[in-house]
């Protein structure tokens, strides 16, 4: 058994075209998972190389990338949005064996990718400091983050085709590429981060703002590696110039599922920047505090969002061989697996909370602050855990409005109001956030399961 599992671990790795619309569902998850989980790492570590060199500057540098995270993750979610439509549109054409199909879809997803970020990152770029003032930040930090904001935000097209175009390889089978080129983009940041920060030898670097310079050299290499797998074709998709043409009904498909897609990541990034807006008011400490602790809790659940993208793959490419029963048999397996493994780092996070957040900051005021979030937020970890497999369940499937209309019941309706009081008139302070998360991803999942019981996504036509 233990040799079957590694032969299955190292295919995964190597990427060995395969039909998942067949054989063991448990491998189906393995193969697809892995690389995927390798994938969102990859991507998280953007974010913790920069936060780990950029709090030897100070308290307030790491607030502004904790400010700018939650900016740019509306700018993510748009990403996510058309990344999700391109994964089910293109699995579905994988699992009724049309790649010609598939190609259409491609240059469709890429070229809607392009226009969004660049028109966005323009503006963005422009009123950088305008923006940060909106968040409720002092002078001082907008004097101080201006120049990363505005990197950051302003080059946001190379985080985009990131997503964009690894969620095209997925759809298609094919996670590894998407691996690789992570690592690539992760490799540079690692390496350029120090000496952009802090400079070498007669190079006095450029601060804060050199950490945003390297992570979009990273991200920019990273996205030239991925064209270059595009057109080379080592994939089920191999597209050439020719391929590229542009479709009216193609691009509706894709705006309608991305815009649902979007807009689920949307409310949910809107009322994140919400609760970093409520806890602002209690200081820059408690934002930095809570910075690192979202870090590390994205980092540690990232095996859970890489199970959640392949179940998202597999129940795809399973409607497109109309084979409904096998794609939700998927789904309850990844959820028993997601919940064992969230409920032992929720453990975990419970005994060392303090130690993990030292590693980020030495203020003793911000590490009481993560390590407090970081213990009440992973309370919640079992139910997060169904939340995340079942809400990628609807997105495979095409369903992307489902999930939208229960988070902005959940996150609107119930989390930001539950935290502003708790915090504000209960005087609880960021704790009272910190558990209105917790009970807000209770709902969630429990309203995600009853709806996905109900089966309607098995009749979604993409």
């Amino acid at each position: 058994m233990k040799d079957k599992q590694r032969n299955i671990f190292f295919e995964a790795l190597r990427h060995v075209e395969r039909d998942y619309t067949k054989g063991s569902i448990g491998d189906a998850l393995i193969l697809l998972a892995v690389p995927m989980i390798l994938e969102m790492a990859m991507e998280s570590l953007f974010a913790i190389v920069d936060t780990f060199f950029v709090s030897r500057i100070g308290t307030e540098a790491v607030a502004t990338i904790g400010i700018t995270e939650s900016l740019l993750m509306i700018m993510e979610s748009i990403a996510i949005g058309v990344a999700m439509a391109g994964t089910a549109m293109i699995a579905r054409r994988i699992g009724e064996k049309n790649p010609e199909a598939a190609k259409r879809v491609v240059a469709n997803v890429v070229t809607i990718a392009v226009v969004l970020s660049v028109s966005i990152g323009a503006l963005c770029f422009i009123f950088a400091g305008d923006i940060l003032r909106l968040m409720g930040s002092e002078e001082s930090l907008v004097l101080t983050g201006k120049g990363y904001t505005s990197i950051i935000l302003g080059f946001n097209v190379f985080l985009t085709l990131l997503f964009v175009l690894n969620g095209i390889f997925r759809g298609a089978g094919n996670a590894t590429i998407a691996i690789r080129s992570l690592w690539l983009a992760n490799g540079l940041n690692i390496v350029l981060d120090p000496l952009m920060i802090f400079g070498i030898g007669s190079f006095a670097g450029f601060g804060l703002e050199g950490a945003a310079i390297a992570t979009c050299i990273g991200r920019g290499t990273g996205v030239l590696y991925q064209f270059y797998h595009l057109f080379k074709g080592d994939t089920a998709i191999k597209i050439g110039l020719k391929d590229w043409k542009l479709s009216g009904q193609i691009m509706r498909k894709i705006i309608d599922i991305g815009a649902g897609g979007a807009g689920q990541f949307l409310i949910a990034t809107a009322s994140w920047i919400f609760l970093v807006r409520i806890i602002n008011n209690f200081g820059s400490d408690a934002v930095a505090g809570y910075t690192i602790a979202i870090r590390i809790i994205i980092f540690t659940i990232l095996p859970s969002w890489g199970l959640s993208n392949a179940v998202a793959t597999l129940v795809g490419q399973n409607l497109g061989a109309k084979n409904p029963e096998r794609a939700e048999k998927t789904v309850w397996k990844a959820g028993w697996y997601n919940m064992l493994f969230m409920g032992s780092v929720s453990i975990l996070f419970f005994i060392i909370a303090d130690r993990a957040v030292a590693l980020f900051s030495q203020d003793p005021v911000v590490i009481a602050h993560g390590a407090k979030a970081l213990k009440i937020l992973c309370a919640g970890y079992i139910f997060f855990a169904y939340q995340m497999v079942v809400g990628q369940a609807f997105n495979g499937a095409g369903d992307t409005r489902t999930p939208t209309m229960m988070n902005f019941f959940v996150l609107w309706l119930i989390q930001i109001p539950l935290a502003y009081t708790l915090a504000n008139v209960l005087e609880i302070g960021p704790t009272g956030v910190y558990f209105a998360i917790g009970i807000s991803s209770a709902c969630l999942a429990s309203l995600a399961i009853f709806l996905f019981r109900r089966g309607k996504w098995k009749e979604k036509v993409i």
